[in-house]
């Protein structure tokens, strides 16, 4: 890997909260890992919105951070202008609930005004732990070598008719947790559309960075190298 990488991070930046500053540390942490220069920019969710589509396409990646988030609602307009990019998309913390509403309103999955999501069940600047159990060949791989406790500040209970929805053909289901709710999905039509429940950032080091911030990456120079060919 020889390119400079440029990432978006999409969110409300706040150096007092402790999964930004882990964002900023866990990206350090893989492009050391894989030997590639990195450049990363926050930017705030409302500026975001305000630019176009075609905006996007200056970075490599795009990851959507977790809160605090000062405006919710606005990720729906974000998701709309990067869900079908051909730019690899990272999602974590409370940004993956906003997603399944938005993948389910512009399904139209819902004939009823049916409640599919329960309410946070852990808030704020804490984390609790939680296993995962990968589900797919590609996730089991990736946690081969790494533990599969992990940390969540956010994470919610999906009503089972919710996850058949969405399975049909929309999302893949990479990883659950013991209550068997999905932990990790992908978007079924894109190489490298990943959202987690939980906050893997919050998990990596120097010595050991987390797989699947350091495979966002690689898909990041994947990506950059094909468009450039």
């Amino acid at each position: 890997m020889s390119e400079v990488l440029k990432i978006a991070i999409i969110g409300d930046y706040n150096f007092t909260f402790n999964a930004h500053h882990a964002t900023n540390l866990s990206l350090d942490h893989s492009s050391e890992f894989l030997e590639v220069e990195l450049n990363y920019y926050w930017i705030k969710i409302s500026e975001a919105l305000k630019h176009k589509e075609g905006y996007f396409q200056q970075y490599d990646g795009i990851w959507v951070a977790p809160g605090p988030i000062e405006n919710p609602f606005y990720l729906n307009g974000i998701f709309k202008k990067i869900a079908n990019k051909n730019i690899p998309v990272l999602i974590t913390g409370e940004g993956f609930k906003i997603f399944l509403e938005y993948l389910i309103t512009q399904n139209q999955l819902l004939s009823q005004q049916e409640k599919l999501i329960s309410e946070n069940l852990v808030s704020g600047n804490s984390f609790e732990r939680i296993t995962i159990e990968p589900r797919t060949k590609a996730f089991r791989q990736l946690y081969k070598n790494f533990n599969t406790t992990e940390l969540s500040s956010s994470r919610y209970s999906l009503y089972p008719q919710l996850v058949e929805q969405l399975e049909l053909g929309l999302v893949d289901i990479e990883a659950v947790n013991h209550f068997e709710d999905p932990e990790i999905i992908s978007l079924r039509k894109s190489d490298f559309f990943v959202s987690c429940a939980f906050c893997p950032q919050i998990s990596s080091t120097r010595d050991i960075p987390h797989p699947i911030i350091y495979t966002f990456l690689k898909m990041c120079d994947k990506t950059k190298k094909s468009n450039l060919d």
